[in-house]
């Protein structure tokens, strides 16, 4: 895979990482470390050396396990991003204590020294403005407990708040053919600044895969089912802020447009990846062969710019009006 630049400081990771949130709950599968270790493993051999966690997943559980993997020193290559904010602190105990208290309990479970990137874990808009977080994030930087820091954002608002911060590494957006509004202002702006742009959810909860119908049925515990509508936190992390109806019928217009001999999955990613401001594409995978497929997008050639005026077609006519919560 092609390296990419994220933030100021020259770090350069591989163009497509893994997010662990599938293997770290609310995707209605137990949690099972046998398949998180064979994950991490074929996604090291895969050639990944970014991996995206937050310690709200499984309630530790997640970093617990990138942890063990890289017990001893393994893959020292491999940089960890882990976020904060959620557990036990949202929505509005954001303290100095509580900041550091959540650090260094990810220090333990990820058996490191210093955290290669926090991140801010989705926390209130009014917070970001507020901006002692920030404050607090750098702090730890100079203590040497956080090598980097960023923000993990719901919208192009809360981005353009971060990126008034000095030190900031990078952004995480929700970015993908269903979500396309941060490459009109946001990816310039983070650009000019040398922040470098992690991309959740590139498959818009498996939309962009191909594989939903409207008859796809969800487990009790999959945010796909008690997210839906955004009952338990912003709706834009599940199917884009789309209604689940309404996505399907987009992926169709979607799939009608995928050249021979890529899988839909493969073009939502390489599309992506044709954003020369995005550092890293972080799908995620409850299996290694998902893992494997999801790498494979990086040996695509760019998709054609008729095929990414087609998809911003399909994304005006039946997407961009549609989608709820912030953007």
């Amino acid at each position: 895979m092609q390296r990419r630049q994220l933030g100021p400081d020259g770090l350069s990771v591989p163009e497509i990482g893994l997010g662990r949130w599938q293997l770290g709950g609310g995707w209605g599968n137990d949690w099972n470390d046998d398949v998180a270790q064979q994950t991490l493993q074929t996604a090291v051999d895969a050639g990944v050396r970014f991996i995206d966690t937050a310690d709200v997943y499984g309630d530790g559980a997640s970093e617990r396990s990138i942890g063990r993997f890289l017990a001893g020193g393994q893959h020292p290559d491999v940089v960890v991003a882990t976020k904060l904010g959620r557990a036990g602190i949202y929505p509005d105990g954001y303290t100095r204590a509580s900041l550091r208290e959540a650090t260094q309990r990810s220090l333990e479970r990820l058996r490191v020294d210093a955290l290669d990137l926090t991140q801010l874990h989705c926390v209130p808009t009014d917070v970001l403005r507020q901006g002692h977080v920030f404050d607090w994030l750098r702090e730890l930087q100079q203590e040497g407990l956080v090598k980097r820091w960023g923000a993990s954002v719901e919208s192009v608002e809360e981005g353009l708040i971060c990126l008034q911060q000095e030190g900031l590494a990078s952004l995480q957006v929700i970015f993908n053919v269903f979500r396309q509004k941060p490459a009109e202002e946001l990816f310039p702006r983070a650009a000019d600044n040398k922040v470098g742009i992690i991309v959740r959810l590139p498959l818009a909860s498996g939309l962009l895969g191909g594989k939903i119908t409207r008859a796809t049925t969800f487990a009790h515990d999959d945010h796909r089912h008690f997210n839906r509508d955004g009952a338990m936190f912003n709706v834009g992390e599940t199917f884009a802020g789309l209604e689940l109806e309404r996505g399907v019928d987009a992926a169709e217009q979607v799939a009608r447009l995928v050249p021979a001999g890529m899988t839909m999955a493969q073009m939502a990613l390489r599309w992506i990846l044709d954003h020369r401001e995005v550092s890293v594409v972080i799908p995620g995978a409850s299996r290694p062969d998902q893992v494997t497929a999801n790498v494979s997008a990086a040996d695509i050639a760019p998709v054609p710019a008729a095929l990414h005026e087609q998809l911003a077609g399909v994304y005006r006519a039946h997407v961009r009006d549609f989608i709820r919560g912030p953007y």
